[in-house]
């Protein structure tokens, strides 16, 4: 009984690890969007594993009825294990997603050292180093050897937990057990969608505790996300002056990576002989006003160069109570069509999603329809969708248009090219 019972729960934990993936991938912290910070920016099938209680049946007309029991017994507690084992893996992750509360203010708080960007350690990626941002999708490939331009990524928040030194404020760059955070989830899973197009730059910086976007204190939400920022603009730098060599670069960025990423943008590219080096930039899952980046247009079609993109992703027909922070006045481009309208755009449009595992693309699960300054779509089925109810879809913002992003950014470096012809 013991060893039937063991490959019971082995079997049900085979069958769901999968699907609780694809959830958690999917989910995220789709909080970030309750405290905006738009001044920071403006300024199978159930029947196949059911009862087969024909296996059981005697052609010559008898009916094996332990069998029947035993059949039944195996199914329904399989049922039912799987159900109570993805319960209690979804109460144990919203446990472990509760978000810690700095109990000090900013200024009484120490500042981690900075990072000295001369070292790999301080980046996930480099194309001159095998990291998670060269990975890719079942049936694709990766071409940073030969890619004709670059990408600078800057990763979304995931200092989210308990800090495990005594700086709050601030990651301290000097615990390595960290990284995987980021090297797992927005390196491989974000960043990892420009490697056909570029060359892969991610930044390892001090970015500031998921609280920020909490607290009701401004100044020490500001304060942390300038910290954050300086270390940004010193990596940026530091590529610009040992890696670049003059080739056109992407921007890209997620979440708290776009508040930084668009304060770059203003204050380091945009009006600056740089500006002409900017194959497009993807501001992507924090509202960005239209009036925040004058200078930089916005991009129109799937083929524009010298402009951006955004877009906050959202369940169709819901509009969150923050609406009114920003969002109303955000720039939304359609991932799908890439065009600056409110055209609803089909699932067979869809290139495709990518969640956990990575190299199992899902195209055709999603539409795309602009709403003010919402990117609006229908729920998506995929393993585990069902146990999904937040309609804020902030976590999926890259991932559910991966292949989307991946092929976009090879055409705009290709237009790019026949427009700067070298």
């Amino acid at each position: 009984m013991c060893i039937f019972t063991f490959a019971v729960i082995q079997h049900t934990i085979d069958s769901f690890t999968t699907m609780i993936d694809n959830l958690y991938c999917f989910r995220g912290w789709n909080r970030t969007s309750i405290r905006l910070d738009s001044e920071i920016i403006d300024r199978q099938n159930h029947r196949d594993s059911g009862f087969h209680w024909r296996k059981n049946v005697d052609l010559r007309g008898g009916v094996d009825i332990w069998g029947l029991v035993a059949q039944f017994g195996k199914d329904w507690i399989s049922h039912i294990l799987w159900m109570c084992c993805v319960l209690l893996f979804l109460f144990v992750k919203t446990l472990d997603a509760q978000v810690y509360s700095i109990p000090t203010r900013f200024s009484a708080s120490p500042i981690p050292p900075e990072p000295d960007y001369s070292k790999a350690t301080f980046w996930s990626a480099l194309p001159t180093k095998i990291d998670q941002a060269d990975q890719y999708p079942r049936g694709y490939n990766e071409n940073q050897s030969a890619a004709n331009a670059d990408v600078f990524f800057v990763h979304p928040s995931t200092f989210i937990k308990k800090p495990k030194s005594k700086y709050c404020w601030n990651r301290d760059l000097r615990d390595t057990t960290a990284y995987n955070l980021i090297d797992d989830s927005p390196s491989k899973f974000q960043a990892s969608a420009f490697n056909l197009a570029a060359k892969v730059y991610v930044p390892r910086y001090r970015e500031a505790h998921y609280y920020v976007f909490l607290t009701q204190y401004k100044e020490d939400k500001i304060a942390a996300l300038d910290i954050a920022y300086s270390d940004v603009k010193t990596a940026f730098l530091y590529y610009l002056e040992h890696f670049n060599n003059g080739r056109p670069f992407i921007i890209a960025s997620h979440s708290q990576g776009t508040i930084l990423a668009a304060r770059l943008l203003k204050e380091h590219i945009v009006g600056k002989p740089l500006q002409q080096k900017l194959v497009a930039a993807y501001l992507i899952g924090m509202p960005v006003p239209t009036d925040s980046l004058p200078g930089l247009p916005v991009c129109k079609n799937d083929s524009a160069t010298g402009c951006f993109v955004s877009w906050c992703t959202y369940e169709r027909d819901y509009i969150p109570p923050w609406y009114p922070l920003a969002l109303d006045r955000a720039v939304c481009v359609n991932p799908i069509s890439w065009e600056y309208n409110q055209d609803l755009v089909g699932k067979e449009r869809h290139l495709g999603a990518v969640l956990k595992p990575l190299d199992n693309p899902l195209p055709h699960i999603c539409d795309a329809q602009v709403h003010g300054g919402l990117l609006w779509v229908t729920k998506p089925k995929f393993k585990g969708s069902i146990f999904f109810r937040s309609k804020n879809f902030h976590k999926g913002d890259i991932n559910l248009f991966y292949l989307d992003i991946r092929f976009n950014a090879l055409r705009r470096v290709q237009s790019f090219q026949k427009k700067n012809p070298e």
